[in-house]
């Protein structure tokens, strides 16, 4: 058993000593002898410490302290030659019989003094180190260097204060994503996760496990939106003429959803209640309104948003919104099936807006993503039942604020970012351009899933997101080969390089990339495909 094997050579004499102590951040000077000894040690933990994003360790009475490589330089003038600095990231028990660590836990209480010195990380040290301690937790891959030590993240942590996955195009983010929602659901099969999928990758992947859900039988009534929303999609004006337009669409909204027969039993309504309505009954009212000789504006405003309720309700684009079907009150069955309550063996919803008018794509997120943080919010007399919302292409939703549109879909997720966590909902972010997210939801994320990131913006935006203890990683972000990625934040135990495992084939997502030399190394049915496409693309419809 590995408890019992000795403690390898290497890893009882020192590499080097302590120059200087200055709270999380030090100095050490490295004896370059000893580290190109240890580089050759079969224990892949002590071959790496000492280089840049290793882990060394110190004594300090009885305990060791941990410590993560962030820089190296050559210095003549000291002793070893080369100079490091390091960042503290935690400390444990030294068990004096065999000399290795247990009891590892995250903080410093006592540092070094100059002078001390500096010794290897073995593969048993890692060991303890990622150790689960008994929390619940999933496994994704395992911690570089090692082969066999399972990179764990805890559940509760991770998803309790919301997550980021960040990576470039190519670097096997989305395969990343599928990898950690499939341990996620085998982990709890009785879950509740909502998938925001902007381009249709995630269906193949979850079809068996998943409820997909598209333009074609989403059936999203549009009587849930609130009035901003509804603003957004009936209202084309903009600056002072926008304002009347809201004035006449507030008081005939109103009125369109108190003509409803459950308002008497429901009392006092506002413009915001999800109370079903008809269209036909806005239209009316709209054109009652017009024909007023005491209104307070001209008939343009009225005959502007009368036309546009007309333009989408005949569009066959937007039926899966604004059908006629859609006017019972189907709100409980709406959430069932989009929440996964009961989940019934498919805890994870996959929502591909792919197919949805890119005019209103925004506004149907707005939508699913407040329900979600209403439904917490009004069912906390109940048992709570937590629910993940997880949305690829993130920055698209919430950008920052130089390319803010001020859309609905913006302002719900900053508020699930900054207030979901108090109401048992939990936000995951996915996307290519952290640059672009806004700062203030990715400084709400717990846990940081940092992927190769080839654009330097990107990088910087990450370097300042990421905690202290995970500097000593950060330059290697641009390093890192495909399908590895850094985790740092609440839900792993220290920062750490993993090797994501392998994802099976049915459970992968549609993201890769096109072979042009295979596809364009023979011919056939070309005519035919065309014609297929042309029908789909006038008919709007896949």
């Amino acid at each position: 058993m590995p408890d019992v094997l000795p403690v390898p050579e290497n890893a009882r004499k020192p590499i080097g000593f302590v120059l200087e102590i200055a709270g999380s951040s030090s100095a050490i000077a490295f004896d370059l002898g000893r580290m190109e000894e240890c580089a050759e040690d079969r224990d892949p933990s002590i071959a790496l410490s000492g280089k840049v994003g290793g882990q060394i360790k110190i004594r300090v009475g009885n305990s060791w302290l941990l410590a993560s490589v962030r820089t190296q330089r050559h210095d003549s003038s000291i002793e070893g030659g080369v100079v490091a600095h390091i960042d503290f990231v935690g400390e444990g028990e030294e068990d004096r019989a065999t000399g290795k660590m247990h009891g590892f836990r995250r903080g410093v209480t006592r540092y070094p003094v100059p002078g001390a010195l500096v010794y290897p990380t073995t593969n048993a040290d890692l060991r303890q180190i990622y150790a689960s301690d008994g929390r619940t937790h999933i496994s994704v891959g395992t911690v570089y260097p090692t082969r066999d030590i399972c990179a764990g993240i805890y559940v509760d942590a991770f998803l309790g204060k919301h997550f980021a996955l960040l990576g470039s195009t190519g670097t096997g983010k989305s395969t990343a994503a599928a990898l950690i929602l499939h341990r996620i659901c085998e982990l709890a099969p009785m879950g509740h996760i909502v998938m925001i999928d902007p381009h249709g990758e995630y269906g193949s992947a979850f079809r068996l496990i998943g409820q997909l859900l598209d333009v074609s039988n989403l059936h999203m009534p549009y009587w849930l939106m609130n009035f901003e929303e509804h603003c957004e999609v009936f209202l084309t004006s903009q600056g002072h003429d926008r304002q009347i337009d809201m004035d006449i669409l507030a008081k005939c909204l109103l009125a369109a959803r108190q003509k409803n027969r459950m308002v008497e039993n429901i009392g006092k309504i506002t413009v915001d209640s999800p109370i079903p309505y008809l269209l036909s009954d806005l239209l009316t009212i709209l054109q009652n309104e017009m024909g007023r000789l005491d209104k307070g504006t001209n008939s343009i405003p009225y005959m502007r948003i009368k036309t546009k309720i007309e333009e989408i309700r005949s569009d066959p684009r937007y039926q899966f919104m604004f059908s006629g079907m859609l006017v019972g009150d189907t709100m409980v069955e709406f959430i069932s099936k989009v929440f996964r309550m009961p989940s019934n063996g498919k805890p994870i919803s996959i929502i591909d807006v792919s197919g949805v008018p890119s005019e209103i794509t925004a506004t149907v997120v707005a939508v699913l993503s407040r329900l979600v943080f209403d439904y917490a919010i009004w069912s906390r007399d109940e048992e709570t039942r937590p629910v993940l919302l997880v949305c690829e292409e993130a920055h698209r939703y919430v950008p920052n604020e130089k390319n803010s549109d001020g859309s609905s879909v913006g302002r719900i997720l900053s508020r699930i970012a900054k207030e979901g966590r108090k109401y048992g909902v939990s936000l995951g972010l996915i996307t290519q351009r952290p640059s672009d997210l806004a700062e203030s939801v990715l400084s709400q994320c717990g846990t940081i899933i940092a992927m190769r990131l080839n654009n330097e913006r990107d990088q910087a935006f990450v370097k300042a997101a990421m905690p202290e203890g995970a500097r000593g990683f950060i330059d290697t972000i641009p390093a890192l080969r495909n399908r590895e990625c850094i985790i740092s934040g609440e839900g792993v135990s220290i920062p750490m390089r993993v090797s994501f495992d392998d994802l099976e084939e049915v459970k992968r997502p549609a993201s890769n990339d096109p072979s042009f030399y295979e596809l364009w190394s023979w011919g056939g049915g070309d005519g035919l495909a065309v014609e297929r496409t042309v029908q789909r693309w006038r008919a709007q419809s896949r």
